[in-house]
């Protein structure tokens, strides 16, 4: 395997010097390839999401298929003015000099895909290094065997190898992929892996976009719409089964309105998923046996409201409420990744903003209620929701990323294109006037001195 990896890099790396990605139609031809060959196989990948994790056409669609289409087609929209120089003034000093930025591809990259959303987290970024004009080595998840198998199969089947390439494997292949010298990695998965991940290209000073995750709060002030928000909490947390990266991990509720909306957020997950969440078409399960273990102790860390039933034969675990639940509890330690809602009440929002800054900065922040201004100038979160959760992911035209511990550098829409170029400063200056003041022994100084 590191044989061929290193062979492919090789490939790749005389594939993007001989200028074969630089050209714009080439790149929106490559677009439109990939779109193809996603509709082409949107059943295979549907129907893979459900044997791996339990996730319904309609889900896998919304979640995962609907976004990378909406990406592509966007770049296809939107590429030509991208990538257009942009021309900058110049300052008195190097006149009559011009001024531009060029975008340039950044090189060869690898992309490393977690398994919670194994479609949209490894062919969004690829969007975007199409776009920009790179080339890519793919990594699927291996905790999604059947989803990686169909992902394999539709690149090798689109793209050569020299261009875009695609190997599967453990945690060793991401070993070997990481020894290798790449002009940029993209890594989604825990702050943990993250670590490693950087670790490793500082030995090359390769550049790194990590797309990691943490604790994201969800705030319920006592001003808060609370059937509103009841409904849209409800819906994030059991959406994937709370398996995404910007899930709401954990509640903060007003003392004064936690027992109205624990009551409206059971009532709204019964809507959702009906009394029976396990007979539900619309609830995933947990990803491994592994990860339902860890779920399954976190149940010990506080007193069960809601829920906490679960069936390891199905890897299935109901969705769940905390209460009495300790801020050193090992829940409230790292980022839950399940459908475990612990809950901790608060009397006044500053005791909110010193529990939420003692901690690392989360990828999202989710507040409730009339107080929003205060809570944006004292915290500081990947990105924010004001009276909804996960929804800042779909608009392409804001970035998406984290900050701090859950990860740095963006992506989505120009932010993708953006990650994967090179902003070259370029200076034009002509020869048929040559300014005598730059020159030792600098007998203008005086006026450059004023110029300056």
């Amino acid at each position: 395997m590191q044989n061929y990896i290193s062979t492919t890099r090789t490939r790749q790396q005389q594939y993007f010097l001989s200028g074969a990605t630089l050209a714009l139609p080439f790149r929106k031809q490559a677009l439109r390839q990939l779109l193809q060959a996603m509709k082409k196989y949107e059943q295979q990948l549907a129907d893979a999401l459900w044997i791996d994790l339990h996730k319904s056409y309609e889900e896998a669609y919304l979640t995962e298929l609907s976004i990378v289409y909406g990406e592509i087609r966007n770049h296809l929209r939107h590429l030509s003015a991208w990538a257009r120089p942009e021309r900058k003034s110049s300052p008195l000093a190097i006149m009559p000099a011009s001024s531009r930025i060029i975008k340039e591809p950044l090189g060869n990259t690898l992309i490393i895909a977690p398994w919670n959303y194994p479609v949209q987290l490894l062919l969004n970024p690829l969007v975007g290094a199409i776009s920009a004009g790179c080339t890519a080595m793919l990594k699927p998840s291996p905790y999604v065997p059947h989803v990686s198998a169909v992902l394999t199969q539709m690149i090798r089947a689109t793209f050569p190898e020299e261009y875009i390439a695609i190997v599967e494997g453990n945690r060793d292949v991401n070993k070997m992929l990481l020894a290798e010298r790449w002009d940029l990695i993209f890594f989604t998965g825990s702050p943990s892996l993250g670590k490693l991940v950087m670790d490793a290209a500082a030995k090359h000073l390769t550049p790194v976009i990590l797309e990691l995750g943490g604790k994201s709060p969800c705030i319920i002030d006592k001003s808060a719409n609370l059937a509103v928000a009841a409904k849209r909490v409800a819906w994030g947390k059991a959406l994937n089964a709370g398996q995404t990266c910007i899930a709401p991990d954990y509640l903060m509720i007003h003392e004064e309105v936690k027992d109205q909306f624990l009551r409206l957020l059971v009532k709204e997950w019964h809507h959702l998923l009906t009394k029976d969440p396990k007979k539900a078409k619309h609830f995933v399960r947990i990803v491994s046996d592994k990860a339902l273990d860890r779920l399954i102790g976190y149940l010990n860390d506080g007193t069960i409201y809601h829920g906490g039933t679960y069936d390891r034969a199905e890897r299935y675990l109901s969705p769940t409420i905390l209460t009495n639940v300790t801020p050193n509890a090992p829940i409230m330690q790292e980022e839950i990744f399940g459908p475990i809602f612990p809950v901790i009440t608060f009397k006044h929002i500053d005791e909110v903003i010193t529990f939420v800054n003692k901690r690392e900065k989360p990828l999202a922040l989710y507040y409730f209620g009339n107080d929003d201004q205060k809570i944006l100038r004292h915290t500081s979160s990947g990105g924010t929701c004001i009276n909804d959760v996960i929804m800042h992911i779909v608009n392409p035209k804001v970035p998406f990323g984290g900050v701090g511990n859950s990860g740095m550098g963006s992506y989505h829409g120009k932010e993708s294109f953006l990650a994967f170029s090179h902003r070259r400063a370029v200076i034009k200056t002509p020869t048929w006037i040559d300014m005598p003041f730059r020159y030792m022994p600098y007998k203008l100084f005086g006026l450059i001195k004023n110029m300056v």
